[in-house]
């Protein structure tokens, strides 16, 4: 651009030193003239061109840049949030090992509790002869031990009081209790809906308590049964297994349960035992 210029500025001059000597060369003059004037127009054109084509590429430079921050801020935190992702997945499945464990071990006390329960029953009805076993059903229900006992085996009729009859059998349950001492044992009474009306007992709930209570105390003092481990309760009329409307309904309704658990505290423990890892 400068070169243009200087061009056209020793060209004025040539113009004031010869004072145009000819027309020809004034026409010269003003041909070369005109075309630095364009010349030079076209150059600063072009440099205003390529000021603006700066300004645009600083533009989008700056553009450039800030969006290079932006990705690298979401890559920041894309790599923050996979980290956490991995610390969150590796703690559920740390949770989810402890839970199989737990399970296991809750697995494993079921096995050994249904376990003894098998071994107790066994051991009773072994015990029992057949005679007995036609008055004695022992069964398994949900990890608890049922031994339900017909009430003319034990009791005289209408009343609460053990008869010699049952001593035999009620000699060998008082056995099984004793060899296992971890458990702990309820005497439930239950009778038909035969009202009954005697001294001293005004109803079936006071028959069913009443012979429930004589069980508790015959286990105790006679074959020495801890007592803390013995507790008494009578359902009256009020949970039938059978039919009232028949004698032979009437005469299962009327019995005598022995119902052996494992002592709750020490279910509870075994359960809350944290398992091995």
């Amino acid at each position: 651009m400068k070169k243009n210029l200087l061009v056209i500025a020793l060209a004025a001059g040539c113009l004031i030193t010869t004072g145009c000597a000819s027309k020809k060369d004034l026409e010269n003059c003003k041909l070369e003239n005109k075309e630095l004037t364009t010349s030079f127009q076209n150059t600063k054109e072009q440099l205003a061109a390529s000021q603006a084509r700066a300004a645009s590429l600083e533009e989008q430079l700056a553009q450039a840049k800030k969006d290079y921050a932006s990705l690298q801020k979401s890559l920041d935190k894309s790599l923050s949030n996979a980290s956490q992702n991995n610390v969150s997945i590796e703690k559920l499945v740390d949770q989810i090992n402890e839970s199989n464990q737990y399970i296991r071990h809750l697995v494993e006390v079921k096995s050994k509790s249904d376990s003894l329960n098998m071994v107790l029953t066994n051991n009773l009805t072994r015990s029992l002869s057949k005679e007995e076993l036609k008055e004695v059903d022992v069964q398994v229900l949900k990890g608890v031990v049922y031994i339900s006992l017909a009430d003319n085996m034990l009791y005289k009729s209408g009343s609460y009081e053990i008869n010699d009859r049952a001593q035999e059998t009620l000699s060998k349950i008082a056995k099984i209790i004793m060899d296992y001492k971890d458990y702990d044992v309820l005497i439930e009474g239950n009778t038909d809906n035969v009202p009954i009306t005697r001294e001293n007992i005004r109803n079936n709930w006071d028959l069913s308590c009443l012979r429930a209570s004589s069980v508790v105390q015959y286990l105790q003092t006679k074959y020495g049964v801890d007592p803390k481990r013995l507790t008494a309760g009578g359902r009256g009329e009020y949970n039938p297994i059978a039919t009232n409307d028949t004698e032979v309904g009437k005469q299962r309704n009327r019995r005598t349960q022995i119902i052996i658990t494992p002592k709750l505290d020490q279910f509870m423990d075994l359960i809350e035992q944290a398992p091995e890892e």
